[in-house]
């Protein structure tokens, strides 16, 4: 068994400290927006959700390309790990953004481009976890999933550029990284960097979390080939 890791507790201590923070600014410190009221707050949720998505598929195309290279598996088990918290966090900002829609825009889905390159980016990661699930194990499942890894990411960039892109869209224009700054008043800026920062250290805490399911699973898996092995001889 590994011991356990110093500064992975201590990453679990800063994510418990910064979640109620990050509470605490969104419905407590950040001022209710004009236009849209309090169903604006979904905003700090619905975009650090998003940079958590972008964040673990670029962690899934570099392992890919890693395990590509290598042929070791502990990349191929952190992209599969990444790609899992990948699809929650994805399922987030699907989930929030049409709770957003609603009242906004007074419908709960509309074919804009970034809901739908959105939606795009989420089926092919679904679709990498399946082909994952349905194909056997060994170096060939493995090199099949990166290769799709690698070729899945292309959509994030699509997803990231497309209210920059295309002039035709019901999706607001980036607040963030924009033509005119951030387009928020401080207060609002600042309790998006708390979310942000709350939402990137859960990630970095469940990740290796994550990832050692998967390595129990292959020692596990290692130890059954083992006693199948003895009982043969």
């Amino acid at each position: 068994m590994k011991r356990e890791n110093p500064w992975l507790n201590l990453l679990g201590l800063a994510t418990l400290i910064m979640i109620p923070v990050s509470l605490w600014a969104i419905f407590i410190y950040a001022p209710i927006e004009k236009t849209m009221g309090v169903v604006q707050k979904i905003f700090y949720y619905h975009v650090p959700s998003a940079w958590i998505a972008f964040l673990a598929f670029f962690i899934v195309f570099l392992s890919s390309i890693l395990f590509l290279w290598q042929r070791d598996k502990k990349w191929d088990n952190l992209a599969y790990s990444a790609a899992e918290l990948g699809v929650v966090f994805c399922s987030l900002v699907l989930i929030t953004g049409p709770i957003w829609a609603k009242p906004a825009w007074n419908v709960w889905w509309t074919w804009d481009v970034r809901l739908t390159t959105t939606l795009v980016l989420w089926l092919v990661y679904v679709a990498y976890l399946i082909l994952r699930n349905y194909t056997s194990e060994g170096y060939q499942r493995g090199r099949f999933a990166a290769v799709f890894g690698i070729i899945g990411f292309v959509n994030v960039p699509l997803v990231f550029m497309s209210i920059r892109w295309w002039e035709r869209k019901q999706h607001p224009n980036p607040v963030i990284l924009g033509k005119s700054g951030s387009g928020l008043e401080p207060a609002m800026l600042l309790t998006l960097i708390i979310s942000l920062v709350a939402f990137t250290l859960l990630f970095f805490y469940l990740l290796p979390q994550r990832l050692r399911l998967e390595d129990m699973k292959d020692e596990l898996g290692e130890m059954k080939e083992e006693i199948m092995e003895s009982m043969e001889r």
